[in-house]
């Protein structure tokens, strides 16, 4: 049977790697202590393999991936289904893409101190799902299952283990979706006719056994026994004299890498109980392997290999590693020539490492700047350094990409850095540098588009521009690659990496995504051109849809400097609509240089925990030409996490100031209306003491709008959020297309200043709201009311009451998603929340 899987284009297939490649974008060689030293050695004997698989960063047991990795040392992949695309963000205002993009490297973060390697599907984080029906069929089940099965073909595991059952006890759609796929794919990736596209490249691969690593749900005794009889017991919470942590302390330093998710958690130390149930294939009686050779008389051949590592690791002198490279190139020279490729690829791959870190040996290519353009010269610094007594000479350089070749014949002495630095053309015809899911549309709501079946699942695209460096080491030659990567130094950070890029010569970044018409009236659109080259010049213009008007038509431009940036304001003026309701459409700046045209922006993704990553978006905003009224101006707006509601509403025609302490210790009755951000009070510590203020400005007159806030132990307020008691709840409405129920259809909110129609409900993006209450006072009204498929009425979306002279609403509805993404129905019901009582 075929099915749809895009095995287009194989460029550089993993089994077929013929080098050592120290990193794929921003990372240099990862210096390897002496313990780490001693346990990669023992690991050369160990040949066996496990697959985690779950749906999100931060699902996986990072406990269980560490113990895997570096107790049991066998090769340990992790299986994110998603990129966590629709997680909440903690530390700033990203959504969607590029919040998936922040948790991308936040996993890879983690996976270097946890040891696994990571690894993806095409499917995008749509959000909460409550079934996993809704979450496969929007994901489109046969596209994502083909990963899934071209992952575990790929890296062969022994034994896979999913963090979820495929079942409601997984608490959310997507969770149970990853381990429903796991167990089609365990059977599918077996069978050869299934996804017979993929046999070409890989061969169809029978997994030991699947198993479920169980724990309590909601629960604080995670770790006890399950309800099931098929189980084993294992103890993950073990000391690692080698790396002086146990596995549990190893994993909180992984865990407390998704900081946009605020998981930060504290070591934990001692043992640590862990169970996995039976799922599929041969049961396991008192080992995750058992019944698996995870030696080397697995493979046909290698006699005398495990015989050469133990050698190895008798003779290592931590204060001479290099003593035992001759031992390590004679296995090396013996692994090559057996015949299972997975295995020759992989423990070549790991004793290569163990050679370059053995001799001593460091290596990079830096290019003097952070980017460049097509057809720039720019020049890269080749370094390299052995720092140790081992017989090594660098024979050949080359630059992958440039097409640059240079034969050396040069004895490294110890310790002495040596540097080349080479003229080079960035290739006319290089791609632009970005991450590679985000550079085509997805294809539909559920899934990436990626042409290039090579790289479907990495966390990274290679770098295309990398440095080759063949050495000759005891007299055997070894060829490494290493990207072209920026260094520079950070007063405060000290030396750090960023990916080296290639750019459009000039880029145009549109000052908002959206942009709302509540007249005829023209509006200034800004747009801040960059010149990524010197002396770069054109004209830009804006295309906007058919009746709608720009002035000027073009603006010429032109750059001395590389860098430049240039602020140009076009006024458009919307098409004449006399009809009721809303239009929506887009438009987008295009660039003319003498090179061509082009529509790309730049974003860069920058926190300190991560490298920064730059990609080019279409530079294109929309447009909403909207029948809305407001009552009130003067609005005060206390930010929350990922927030950015409140340049929505300064679109609206809002005066919006953002309240601070300084303010809020100010006069608050100046204010029309107060609005308190998504998740306010779990990310602002003080504003629990200003929460008596706030009531009192409320008894004395004012509007509060509190959107929604998450009932966790981040923050207690005395007394509640409201004037009156309410509860929060883990109730949501995940289908964005759920119907309305107007429960006080002659209630001010649905009627002044806009009437509220099922029509404004049309559009919404991800989600109708999210953490309802599920309790309140008798004094609260509740005004509308939706719920998801087959469940019951969610009435706690909203909720009103009147407070002394004030009005107090409390939304879950997710207007922080709707208003950024231009849901024309979004507006007029938020005008209507602020205007309440007005």
């Amino acid at each position: 049977m075929r099915r749809n899987h895009p095995l287009n284009r194989l460029i550089c297939q993993v089994l077929a790697a013929s080098a050592l490649s120290f990193g794929a974008t921003a990372q240099a060689i990862k210096p390897m202590p002496t313990g780490e030293m001693i346990l990669n050695l023992k690991k050369l004997n160990v040949l066996g393999s496990a697959m985690y698989i779950a749906a999100h960063p931060d699902d996986e047991n990072t406990i269980m991936l560490s113990w895997l990795a570096k107790e049991r040392k066998v090769r340990t992949s992790y299986l994110s289904i998603t990129r966590g695309d629709g997680g909440q963000n903690l530390i700033g205002p990203e959504q969607a893409e590029l919040m998936g993009l922040i948790r991308t490297q936040e996993l890879l973060a983690a996976r270097s101190i946890d040891g696994p390697e990571q690894y993806f599907t095409r499917a995008n984080d749509f959000g909460f799902s409550k079934t996993t029906e809704e979450t496969l069929q929007i994901w489109g089940k046969d596209a994502v299952l083909g990963d899934v099965v071209w992952r575990i073909r790929n890296l062969r595991p022994d034994v896979i283990i999913c963090r979820f059952p495929p079942d409601a006890r997984a608490g959310h759609g997507n969770h149970s979706a990853s381990a429903a796929l796991a167990e089609e794919a365990f059977a599918a990736a077996a069978d050869p006719t299934k996804f017979t596209e993929q046999l070409k490249f890989v061969k169809p691969w029978q997994t030991k056994r699947i198993v479920w690593n169980t724990f309590n749900f909601g629960t604080v005794a995670q770790t006890q026994k399950p309800a099931e009889k098929d189980f084993i017991q294992v103890d993950i919470g073990v000391y690692n004299p080698l790396l002086g942590k146990s596995y549990n302390e190893i994993a909180a330093e992984s865990r407390s890498q998704h900081k946009s998710q605020g998981f930060g958690v504290p070591r934990g130390r001692g043992a640590r109980p862990e169970y996995l149930v039976h799922k599929a294939g041969e049961k396991a009686t008192k080992d995750a392997f058992d019944g698996v050779d995870i030696t080397w008389s697995r493979v046909k051949g290698s006699e005398g290999i495990q015989d050469l590592i133990n050698e190895a690791v008798s003779k290592f002198n931590p204060e001479k590693p290099e003593t035992i490279v001759p031992i390590l190139v004679k296995a090396y020279q013996k692994v090559e020539g057996i015949q299972d490729e997975y295995w020759k690829t992989q423990k070549k791959k790991e004793l290569e490492s163990l050679i370059v870190a053995c001799s001593g040996l460091y290596f990079e290519a830096n290019p003097n700047e952070f980017s460049a353009v097509r057809g720039e010269k720019v020049n890269v610094a080749l370094s390299y350094i052995k720092r140790s007594d081992a017989n090594v000479s660098l024979k050949k350089v080359h630059l992958t990409g440039f097409e640059k070749d240079t034969t050396l014949t040069q004895s490294l002495g110890n310790n002495e850095l040596n540097r080349i630095t080479f003229p080079v053309t960035i290739p006319a015809n290089q791609p632009l540098t970005q991450p590679y899911w985000l550079a085509e549309k997805k294809m539909g709501k559920g899934m990436y588009r990626v042409d290039d079946a090579s790289i479907i699942g990495l966390p990274e695209k290679p770098a295309d521009l990398q440095a080759e460096l063949t050495f000759t080491i005891e007299g055997k030659d070894f060829t490494f690659k290493t990207p072209v990567i920026y260094k520079y130094t950070d007063e405060v950070r000290g030396e750090l990496y960023r990916t080296y890029e290639i750019r459009p010569e000039v880029t145009a970044n549109i000052a908002d995504k959206v942009y709302v018409f509540a007249d005829n009236q023209p509006k200034e659109v800004e747009v801040t051109l960059k010149a990524n080259k010197a002396d770069a010049r054109g004209s830009v213009a804006l295309e906007v849809p058919k009746g709608w008007k720009v002035d000027p038509t073009t603006t010429i431009f032109q750059f001395s400097n590389k860098y430049q940036e240039q602020k140009v304001v076009f006024k458009v003026s919307p098409a004449d609509i006399t009809h009721a309701g809303a239009s929506e459409a887009t438009f987008r700046a295009v660039v003319t240089t003498p090179s061509g045209t082009s529509d790309k922006g730049l974003l860069t993704v920058a926190y300190d925990h991560i490298p920064p990553q730059t990609l080019f978006p279409v530079a294109e905003a929309k447009i909403v030409k909207l029948d809305i009224k407001k009552k009130g101006n003067n609005i005060g707006y206390i930010m929350g996490a990922g927030d950015e509601v409140a340049s929505a509403l300064r679109q609206i025609g809002y005066k919006v100031t953002m309240l601070g302490e300084k303010e809020l210790d100010e006069d608050l009755s100046k204010y029309d209306a107060i609005v308190v951000g998504v998740r306010a009070y779990n990310t602002e510590p003080r504003l629990k003491f200003y929460q008596k203020k706030l009531m009192e400005y409320v008894q004395n007159g004012g509007n509060m709008v509190v959107q929604y806030q998450v009932n966790n132990n981040l923050q207690k307020v005395d007394g509640g959020l409201g004037p009156y008691d309410f509860k929060l709840s883990r109730d949501r409405v995940t289908v964005e297309e759920a119907e309305m129920r107007f429960l006080k259809p002659e209630h001010p909110i649905l009627n002044v200043p806009n009437k509220i129609t099922a029509k404004d409900f049309d559009g919404w993006i991800q989600e109708r709201g999210l953490y309802f209450s599920n309790e309140w006072d008798d004094k609260y009204e509740t005004i509308i009311s939706s719920n998801d498929p087959n469940e019951k009425p969610a009435d706690g979306g909203l909720l009103y009451a009147k407070y002394g002279k004030g009005n107090y609403i409390f939304t879950g509805y997710a207007f922080f998603r709707q208003l950024p993404a231009g849901v024309s129905g979004a507006y007029r019901l938020f005008a209507n929340l602020i205007s309440v009582g007005k």
